[in-house]
């Protein structure tokens, strides 16, 4: 009885109580790794390098490889309003009270790119981009699945596998499986299904809580957890792990955050906050956050993004509004990601788990559509154009006769950007999204 007792009493030397220790394991499993089990974590420490070759991890080009960025707008964004078909009089047919108008040089028009698409106002930041031919998009991308859930459309995205919902790995987490000694970055969400596996992640917090040590942060605290996981088997290993990257990210990203008091991107980005952009405003911070941390780790060759508030059903606005803060946001972001990854074989993807009605409902919003504007922007896009089908917003030409088809499998896209920034081969493409066909549509996407 008298061992019971101190059982329950002693916990460490420091006799912390054993649910402050409790919670902060729980919290520290999150900056260990993404969804994968605490099993999968413990595979991945024990493997030898033998194991991991035997994985066909060094199938990828060394010399070929840039870093890889995917922005997720989660809630389905309006590509319509993104990238504005102002050529086209169906569109301002469909939309008599959100449509951006046809270009004419004044701030409440779009900005134009061709005699077929402009550009929101709110985007003008990304202008320059075009221009330079760092910056192109793909107006038909989608799934080939034609789900209008949300849940389901992004499992699909984020797997890789349309029409199946069933738990499966992330495709980003499969990619970094074929990189020796490479990792994922995620900022923002908990526990990302596009992150999900058993490849090494690490994940950040959103906003200002990426810069709190958390527990972890307290001596007495640290002290005694890592006393609990002293061993060298693999589980204490990996524990280990997770406290010092923690410890480090907050550390790493307190530093940079002070270098940068003076050295904000512009004031727009409190602008954004006025407006109440509250999701798409904080998408900056994470993204300067995010460019941080794999600037000083080179095995961080892979970030992931995301940012909510894009499910626009009612009064999203036209040039101006609620839709056109968060465009804004996004375009700052966009411009702070193209300074921090301009590398030759760096890419950034803005995706979506799929589109908009092409029509306004009765609320001066919009509802669940199918294919959506899919951008890309690194030095090897061949930019300053749009690539892929377009056959105008005619009824005939619509998907169910109310939204924009899917010309181009999202999957194939990521073909054509991986094979050519990550140097993977036409088989690990396959088995990375099983199913899917080279679409040679796409082949003048990247530059030769």
């Amino acid at each position: 009885m008298r061992n019971e007792s101190k059982e329950h009493t002693m916990s460490t030397p420091h006799t912390l109580p054993r649910r402050q220790i409790l919670q902060t394991l729980v919290g520290l499993g999150g900056w260990l790794v993404s969804q994968a089990q605490v099993k999968d974590a413990m595979q991945f420490v024990a493997s030898s390098p033998e194991e991991t070759r035997s994985r066909g991890q060094n199938d990828v080009k060394e010399s070929t490889q840039g870093r890889l960025v995917v922005v997720f707008l989660r809630g389905a964004y309006d590509g319509l309003s993104a990238l504005v078909p102002h050529g086209d009089p169906s569109y301002y047919a469909l939309r008599p009270n959100i449509a951006i108008a046809a270009p004419d040089g004044s701030a409440q028009t779009s900005l134009q790119l061709d005699d077929t698409f402009g550009l929101h106002p709110a985007m003008a930041a990304l202008l320059p981009l075009w221009q330079q031919g760092v910056l192109g998009v793909i107006p038909c991308a989608g799934s080939p699945d034609a789900t209008r859930s949300h849940f389901d459309a992004q499992h699909h995205w984020e797997t890789g596998l349309p029409g199946k919902s069933s738990a499966a790995n992330g495709w980003m987490n499969s990619l970094v499986g074929l990189r020796p000694n490479s990792r994922a970055l995620g900022v923002g969400e908990a526990n990302p299904l596009i992150l999900a596996g058993s490849a090494p992640v690490q994940l950040v917090p959103r906003g200002q809580a990426a810069t709190r040590a958390g527990s972890m942060g307290d001596e007495r605290t640290h002290d005694a957890v890592l006393r609990l996981y002293a061993g060298q088997d693999a589980l204490s290993k990996a524990f280990r792990a997770g406290a010092d990257s923690r410890l480090q990210t907050s550390q790493t990203l307190t530093e940079a955050q002070m270098s940068m008091q003076t050295n904000m991107v512009d004031a727009r980005q409190m602008a954004a906050a006025d407006n109440g952009a509250g999701p798409a405003k904080g998408l900056l911070l994470d993204a300067q956050h995010l460019a941080t941390l794999m600037r000083r780790d080179p095995h961080l060759r892979y970030g992931f993004l995301s940012a909510g508030g894009w499910d626009t059903h009612a009064n999203q606005g036209a040039a101006t509004g609620a839709l056109a803060n968060n465009l804004r946001a996004l375009a700052d972001t966009l411009v702070q990601l193209r300074r921090d990854f301009s590398q030759a074989n760096d890419m950034v993807l803005v995706v979506s788990e799929f589109g908009r009605t092409s029509a306004e409902n009765g609320s001066r919003g919009t509802d669940h559509g199918h294919g959506n504007a899919f951008w890309l922007m690194g030095s090897q896009v061949n930019g300053g154009r749009w690539h892929g089908r377009w056959d105008g917003l005619a009824q005939g030409q619509l998907h169910e006769g109310r939204d924009l088809p899917v010309h181009h499998d999202f999957r194939a896209v990521l073909a054509q950007v991986l094979r050519r920034s990550q140097g993977l081969t036409l088989t690990q493409l396959d088995g990375l999204f099983p199913g899917y066909a080279w679409d040679h549509a796409l082949d003048g996407l990247t530059r030769a």
